[in-house]
């Protein structure tokens, strides 16, 4: 995981300190933010939920729902919304954009796999805990908890991560997270990218990320591609909920 190096305040203090963009640039944007801001507050929310400043927020009982994608709202204002997602096997979000807002994501745990758009087909990528992406206006993606792969989590059952995977797999993820907070899951989260699995990265359980949206969410348009190639809008819906429909 990346330090954390600004939060929501010192995000905007930074601002002033930036040399300000060419005003034709500047008045195009939709928010002051720019994309190293957002990216450096899903760091630091991914960072506060390991650190149990969240733990209020979490599911209660430390059980993850286990069916369908779970959010909750970290930090919101005028400017910025915050959220931590839980990634459930098989529920993707649909090719999506994030109507006139800019987003980024830090991954906490497990992994993901994007879908996106490149203007002449679906380009693929994994992204596992620690990794960062931002995602600018007319970004379209399809977002999803990363197939298990095989390897990766018998790597995790014979090495030192097998107690994190276990409670994981038993729903108290609550425990899991302490394990975290106090160190000793750093082999289960390295285990994807240095053991013997680093070509076939799993998720662990929970998967979780945590996205950033400026200006808030008001609205996201979905896709189709077409067979000749090209990609048709389906619907657009009206929406604060992060990355689709929980």
């Amino acid at each position: 995981m990346r330090s954390s190096v600004l939060s929501l305040d010192s995000a905007r203090n930074a601002l002033s300190a930036t040399p300000p963009l060419d005003r034709a640039v500047s008045s195009a944007l939709p928010t002051r933010l720019r994309p190293a801001d957002l990216l450096r507050l899903t760091d630091e929310g991914a960072e506060d939920v390991l650190a149990g400043r969240y733990d209020h927020l979490l599911p209660a009982n430390g059980i993850w729902p286990a069916d369908e994608r779970w959010a909750t709202r970290l930090l919101s204002d005028d400017e910025v919304d915050v959220w931590l997602i839980s990634w459930t096997p098989g529920k993707s979000t649909e090719l999506h954009d994030h109507a006139g807002s800019l987003g980024a994501l830090t991954v906490l745990s497990g992994a993901l796999s994007e879908f996106r758009w490149n203007g002449t087909e679906l380009r693929q990528r994994t992204l596992t805990a620690g990794d960062q992406a931002s995602f600018p206006i007319g970004w379209v993606h399809d977002v999803m908890r990363a197939p298990a792969a095989s390897d990766c989590l018998q790597v995790a059952r014979n090495g030192a991560a097998s107690d994190c995977l276990q409670v994981a797999r038993n729903g108290a993820a609550s425990d899991c997270l302490q394990v975290a907070r106090n160190g000793a899951a750093s082999d289960c989260l390295q285990v994807a990218r240095n053991g013997t699995a680093v070509e076939s990265v799993g998720p662990l359980d929970p998967t979780l990320s945590v996205h950033a949206y400026s200006p808030p969410l008001t609205a996201m348009s979905y896709y189709e591609v077409t067979g000749h190639g090209t990609l048709r809008r389906s619907r657009t819906v009206l929406t604060d909920q992060p990355e689709g429909d929980m």
